[in-house]
């Protein structure tokens, strides 16, 4: 059951991540029947929906997007900033997404940034509190630890709503705005709905990262 249990935990995320990478790197090879980059695309969106005051800016790295609530910055990485693409186009605009959440204030994105510093020291502490459990043979602190990993699989739950709304939302502007024609909006959706897919596997391989070291501690407090 345990090698089941590895095997499903390192097998999940890697296929998602596989769906990705097979969308991104097909996509980003497509160019855009009008010619603009990420960074014109989100550009276009943040001041249409009165966001002016929010700075796009290039970072290092392959697919280390984000949007920053923080300090009010869209961040794309240089392929997808500079790329007239369906792929840039698409990521831009799910970033963008996200600057409108924290504009209307939406709820689910709000808890998160709400419960994270909570759920990062919890995280950090967890497996220190179960490995001093298992050296002081002590499983009531054992099974504390996991509790607080079970932080981490709340976060991510919280995650999932704000991830698929910011794409639903990135969707309808790439359409209703024309950016993109209707044969280019299926390859944003694609790019969209697989990245979607990887905090799916990340929520799958959490749960079953946890129910592992359920089964496993309480084998050995029935021993």
């Amino acid at each position: 059951m345990d090698l089941i249990l590895i095997i499903l935990i390192l097998l999940i995320p890697a296929i998602a991540q596989m769906f990705i990478s097979i969308n991104y790197s097909n996509y980003k090879k497509q160019s855009l029947e009008k010619k603009v980059s990420g960074q014109e695309v989100a550009r276009k969106i943040l001041d249409n929906h009165g966001l002016s005051d929010i700075y796009v800016v290039e970072v290092k790295g392959n697919l280390t997007d984000h949007y920053d609530p923080s300090r009010k910055v869209v961040r794309l990485s240089s392929e997808v900033f500079h790329g007239e693409t369906i792929a840039s186009a698409a990521i831009a605009a799910h970033e963008c997404g996200h600057a409108i959440q924290d504009k209307e204030k939406y709820f689910m994105l709000r808890l998160r940034s709400l419960i994270y510093p909570i759920v990062n020291l919890g995280t950090s502490l967890s497996y220190i509190i179960i490995l001093i459990g298992i050296v002081m043979q002590a499983l009531d602190l054992v099974y504390v630890g996991i509790a607080l990993t079970g932080l981490g699989l709340i976060f991510q739950l919280i995650t999932l709503p704000v991830e698929f709304d910011a794409s639903k939302r990135a969707l309808k502007i790439l359409e209703d705005e024309n950016i993109v024609v209707s044969s280019e909006h299926i390859g944003c959706k694609k790019i969209l709905t697989s990245a979607a897919m990887t905090y799916v596997a990340g929520v799958l391989a959490s749960a079953l990262q946890i129910l592992r070291l359920i089964l496993i501690f309480g084998n050995n407090d029935r021993d």
